[in-house]
């Protein structure tokens, strides 16, 4: 576990699970009493201090916390004191707890009926309190894209946890017959998913075939019998309730589009695109040759279970509650898309995206983590360049835990060929006062011309079969593009050196595509037989009016003399 950030500034590398995280900070203690360490939950000390980012951080001295609390901490749950703790990779620590805190969590019975403080409850007859509520859905990620847009992003395949409860009103002369929980079902935009017997703590595995927004309602029918002595007879009441609770979301069906090509020097070029959020791209068999995205995680609890609240006929008391679903949360992070290894790994050519607003508004209070604070790329493709690329090994991760992307070839193929090209530059024409340059560009393997011109303005009046190829050549401040015999002529009146440079259009469109070139040629008069002829004539006219002035001081000089002498 590497320590990256911490707002104490403290340098400290600790290991643990075997994920790298930025130490940012935690409390041990909530609204509802004193955090469990983990220990019953599967987790460890060290994982247990990095799942409370929502809570405020105070920074308690060793002896506080051990009178406090009556243990001693670990290095971990020291600075979990005092820093928000951040991760590379969406860990499992999130989903394990959760599943483990879900056991405490039961019914009221009869008479009560326990609920979060979100909770939709509805009343009837004779039951009251009654609700569904989600506890959970694992795995996900709550996705901070911008100052005003948060998605939760789910497995296609994962598990759905609920909580139903309600309480039946009695009288003095009622007594109960039956009463329970009759159904319990999980439904896709109205359609039938998964329905279970009744339970007040319902678990729901899915798989869906099919990813983009949903609607997953959470439905429940409850049903009770109570019977009244009525004078000398016995009257019979029955009720029946369906509660439902819905939870947007969005099924993160993560696909990319991949292309590739072949440098002529063996290195390999691969563009990949997505249209979600992607966490990082790994791009050999051993995994050293590896891309980060611009996403980061920290877990935080669902601060809607804090508290419970027990409603009976009587009171309606709130407690601290004993199970706490804890969620990853993904940030656009300062670090943004980078290359592993930073000297040797892959270079990254081309991003593409759209330009969000930092999300730092969406982000909780007293969460404090490096999330970019002005507007940053949200890119849904990036064009590489590396030596190492091994097809066969490439994956593009999610930012759920557990997803990597269907990689999809498009139709026609996916591969490119890269090519030399030869650039030339040389002097066609010249004056005294300007020269012509000529341009040639030509494919390195073939000799053939590359154009760059399109004859026609316009889509509709472009050949048919004939491709138009992306690319200019820079030559001073000029910008110009070859024919169809691959030449373009550019005119300078400015002595100096000329540098030609051939831009090439994105490989990811042509085929074949093209490396640039650069050429160079220098230009001045006195280096043509003209220039020097032009030279002489303007120093002879320039010299005549001084040869003049000279000769007439000179007569002058011997007139003056002569009078002195007489």
């Amino acid at each position: 576990m590497g320590l990256e950030r911490s707002k104490l500034g403290v340098a400290v590398i600790l290991t643990a699970v075997g994920i790298a995280v930025v130490l940012g900070g935690t409390e041990i203690g909530s609204a509802g009493g004193s955090l469990e360490r983990g220990d019953e939950h599967g987790l460890d000390e060290n994982e247990t201090a990095t799942l409370w980012s929502k809570t405020p951080d105070k920074c308690i001295s060793t002896a506080e916390y051990e009178r406090r609390y009556g243990e001693t901490r670990t290095g971990m749950e020291e600075l979990g004191n005092c820093t928000d703790i951040t991760f590379k990779a969406p860990p499992d620590t999130a989903e394990r707890w959760t599943a483990a805190d879900y056991e405490s969590l039961e019914g009221g019975g009869a008479d009560t009926s326990i609920y979060p403080r979100h909770a939709s409850r509805t009343d009837s007859v004779i039951i009251a309190d009654a609700h569904v509520t989600t506890f959970a859905i694992q795995p996900s990620t709550k996705t901070h894209l911008d100052a005003n847009e948060t998605v939760h992003y789910i497995a296609p395949e994962g598990e759905l946890r609920g909580f139903v409860d309600y309480r039946i009103r009695l009288d003095g002369d009622s007594s109960i017959r039956n009463h329970g929980i009759e159904d319990v079902r999980l439904l896709r935009d109205g359609e039938l998913v998964e329905a279970t017997g009744g339970t007040h703590t319902p678990i729901f595995e899915y798989a869906f075939d099919r990813g983009g927004s949903a609607t997953l309602t959470l439905e429940a029918d409850i049903s009770a019998r109570v019977e009244r002595e009525v004078g000398n007879e016995t009257e019979v009441i029955t009720d029946q309730v369906t509660v439902s609770q819905d939870l947007e979301v969005e099924v993160y069906d993560l696909r990319a589009s991949i292309y590739y090509a072949s440098y002529p020097n063996g290195d390999s070029g691969i563009a990949i695109y997505q249209a979600q959020p992607w966490h990082g791209y790994t791009l050999s068999d051993d995994g050293d040759a590896k891309v980060r995205g611009v996403w980061r995680y920290y877990t935080a609890r669902e601060t809607g279970w804090d508290e419970l609240t027990h409603a009976t006929r009587g009171r309606r008391e709130t407690v601290g509650s004993d199970a706490m679903p804890v969620y990853v949360h993904a940030y656009p992070s300062e670090l943004g898309p980078r290359a592993e290894p930073i000297r040797d790994g892959p270079e990254i050519l081309e991003v593409w995206g759209t330009e969000s607003s930092s999300p730092e508004p969406s982000i909780h209070e007293t969460v404090e983590v490096d999330v970019v604070s002005a507007p940053y790329t949200r890119s849904y493709g990036l064009a590489l360049r590396h030596g190492g690329v091994d097809r066969d090994a490439v994956v593009v991760d999610g930012i759920v835990r557990g997803v990597s992307a269907e990689l999809i070839e498009p139709n026609g193929g996916a591969e490119r060929e890269i090519r030399e090209s030869e650039l030339s530059l040389e002097i066609i024409d010249s004056n005294a006062t300007a020269v012509t340059l000529g341009i040639e560009l030509r494919d390195g393997e073939t000799g053939e011309p590359i154009v760059l011109e399109n004859p026609y303005e316009g889509p509709r009046f472009w050949l048919i079969g004939h491709d138009v190829r992306e690319g200019y050549i820079t030559i001073g401040d000029q910008r110009v593009r070859t024919n169809s015999e691959g030449s373009a002529a550019v005119t300078v009146s400015q002595p100096g050196i000329y540098t030609a440079e051939y831009h090439p259009g994105s490989w990811r469109s042509h085929s074949p595509a093209y490396l640039g070139d650069t050429v160079t040629e220098t230009w001045h008069p006195l280096a043509t037989p003209t220039g020097w002829f032009t030279l002489l004539v303007d120093v002879i006219r320039y010299a005549i009016p001084f040869v003049i002035a000279l000769y007439a001081a000179k007569r002058l000089g011997n007139f003056l003399k002569m009078r002195d002498e007489i």
